[in-house]
């Protein structure tokens, strides 16, 4: 009988309401029966699947708002960067893959179709290229995020990846480059761990880079890493 993602995921995204949080986690612990290549073209498959139908907007990702309105900031209080944020308002990163791949179901297909390497080829080349919103580039504020290390020891965490989802980089394939942020340490931190949600203060800049996590187009040099709180909605005035 062949498996189907979970209605409802159980770690959704506190900071992107529309994002595929991965369940790939979820059918390789409970099927270690599945080949690796196998796991990656379900989540392929989901990911495609989700722009198709709407989990993530056809129209254009970045008019996805965020889960609650943001907070209003006070006169000495960071801004708070969302993640819809990075990407151009035009930016339709399902359109490519709709035209490409009209009608196909990939489920049906088995490992070694060639179509399943043709899909995966075409979604990780438009995702690495994914355009960058040039109006955030410079701006200060604070971006929360879960964590993907990519340099710690002994002394602590000095250099990660910011993701807007959890499991993105690890149980799943990286998102588009505008959705990972490489995070720089001046100082080590202590008392993080890979998927901690994390508040990261600091100024975005526009810097595409590769790493063997995953392509990212923004980077912060951090001046605070601090655990993810969720704050209260500030009422209307």
């Amino acid at each position: 009988m062949r498996s189907t993602p979970p209605r409802s995921t159980s770690r959704p995204s506190p900071f992107m309401p529309w994002a595929p949080t991965p369940w790939l986690h979820r059918t390789v612990r409970h099927k270690v029966r599945r080949t690796i290549r196998h796991a990656i073209r379900r989540t392929l498959a989901f990911a495609f699947t989700a722009c198709m139908v709407g989990v993530l907007p056809a129209t254009s990702w970045a008019q996805a708002t965020s889960a609650s309105p943001a907070p209003r900031a006070s006169a000495t209080a960071p801004r708070h960067l969302l993640w819809t944020d990075l990407t151009p308002k035009d930016w339709d990163p399902g359109k490519l893959m709709r035209e490409r791949f009209k009608g196909q179901n990939f489920d049906l297909l088995s490992d070694d179709d060639p179509k399943v390497q043709a899909l995966m080829d075409a979604m990780r080349e438009l995702w690495d290229a994914a355009p960058v919103n040039d109006a955030m580039n410079g701006v200060s504020g604070r971006l929360p995020g879960y964590i993907v290390p990519l340099e710690e020891s002994a002394k602590g965490l000095k250099e990660f990846l910011l993701v807007p989802y959890y499991g993105a980089c690890i149980h799943s394939p990286p998102p588009p480059a505008n959705q990972i942020v490489h995070v720089r340490l001046a100082q080590p931190v202590k008392g993080f761990r890979t998927m901690d949600t994390v508040w990261v203060h600091g100024t975005l800049e526009v810097a595409r880079s590769k790493s063997d996590m995953g392509v990212s187009a923004y980077r912060i040099d951090a001046r605070k890493v601090e655990a993810y709180t969720r704050e209260k909605p500030q009422p209307a005035r």
